[in-house]
């Protein structure tokens, strides 16, 4: 099946979309825009470089998402303290 990678101009959201011959144009799901940019998908083109390159920005969001929820974490457990103190 032929599934393509998108980025949207607009947002700057990535996005893989199925696209058949009877498929409407192809529109980003996060703001609609049909600004998009055809992304070169891994799977069609494989490098040592390309593997670690997709390798450490996937460690890198993850890292991110980490951070981001042990910080809510802590707010949370502050909050839930807080109203426990009185």
């Amino acid at each position: 099946m032929p599934i393509f990678e998108y980025r949207c101009s607009a947002c700057g959201d990535e996005f893989e979309l199925l696209v058949l011959n009877s498929s409407p144009v192809a529109e980003c799901a996060s703001c609609g825009s049909q600004d998009l940019e055809k992304l070169m998908s891994l799977s069609a083109v494989s490098s040592e470089q390309i593997r670690s390159r997709a390798t450490s920005g996937l460690r890198a969001r993850n890292r991110a998402l980490r951070y981001d929820h042990a910080h809510e974490e802590v707010k949370r457990l502050e909050s839930h303290a807080s109203d426990h103190d009185e």
